[in-house]
């Protein structure tokens, strides 16, 4: 549970109807077309991630890589033997989503993804501004449909952390998913997360 003097339930989480799928005709990429593309050089000199079979271009900004920095040390000081931290890596949440949130934390060792990617995380981490509306919505139904039982958003625009918990479908909105508990942490408050509920990080620790 989240252990704050200040926690509310945020006002400004999207309704059901801001949620837009990609335009039609749109061509939709399996992650085995994704890799063969990645392998021919496609993606060279450029970050990208692949979401409901769409291609999406990802660009760091000084403040969000400080961010990311920053959320990566909380993380590793919590948690220890038994967990992978990955930094920027592939999640694969289905067969057409290989995503690279900015943190995941995953139980196991490294080596037990020599072979494959992780599909499922105890906690991810995106860290936003310019995505802010996509992490809040698309991210969040894929992230959500996965399962993951925690999703934070390190938001940037409004120097808060938004914590997602409770994943499964949206009861108003057939095929969709969300997570059914959505709480604002502020810059003040702290957040104990679920797979480590004894261990409380400061959310001025995750902003630069």
């Amino acid at each position: 549970m989240a252990t704050t003097d200040e926690l509310r339930q945020p006002s400004n989480v999207p309704r059901r109807d801001d949620f837009r799928q990609p335009r039609d005709g749109l061509y939709r990429f399996t992650i085995e077309q994704y890799q063969r593309l990645d392998e021919l050089g496609f993606f060279d000199d450029r970050r990208v991630e692949l979401i409901r079979g769409v291609i999406f271009e990802i660009t760091i900004n000084t403040p969000h890589a400080t961010a990311s920095r920053l959320a990566s040390y909380a993380l590793r000081a919590i948690f220890g033997v038994g967990w992978v931290i990955s930094d920027a890596l592939p999640l694969k949440t289905d067969r057409r989503s290989l995503i690279e949130p900015d943190l995941t934390v995953v139980a196991g060792s490294i080596r037990d993804f020599t072979e494959v990617h992780p599909t499922t995380a105890a906690l991810v981490v995106e860290i936003s501004d310019s995505t802010l509306r996509k992490d809040r919505i698309l991210k969040a139904h894929v992230y959500a449909q996965a399962g993951l039982p925690e999703y934070w958003i390190v938001n940037l625009v409004d120097r808060q952390l938004e914590v997602h918990r409770d994943p499964g479908p949206d009861s108003d909105r057939k095929g969709r998913f969300r997570y059914g508990s959505v709480t604002i942490v502020p810059e003040s408050g702290r957040i104990c997360p679920l797979a480590a509920p004894d261990s409380v990080v400061p959310v001025s620790d995750l902003l630069p």
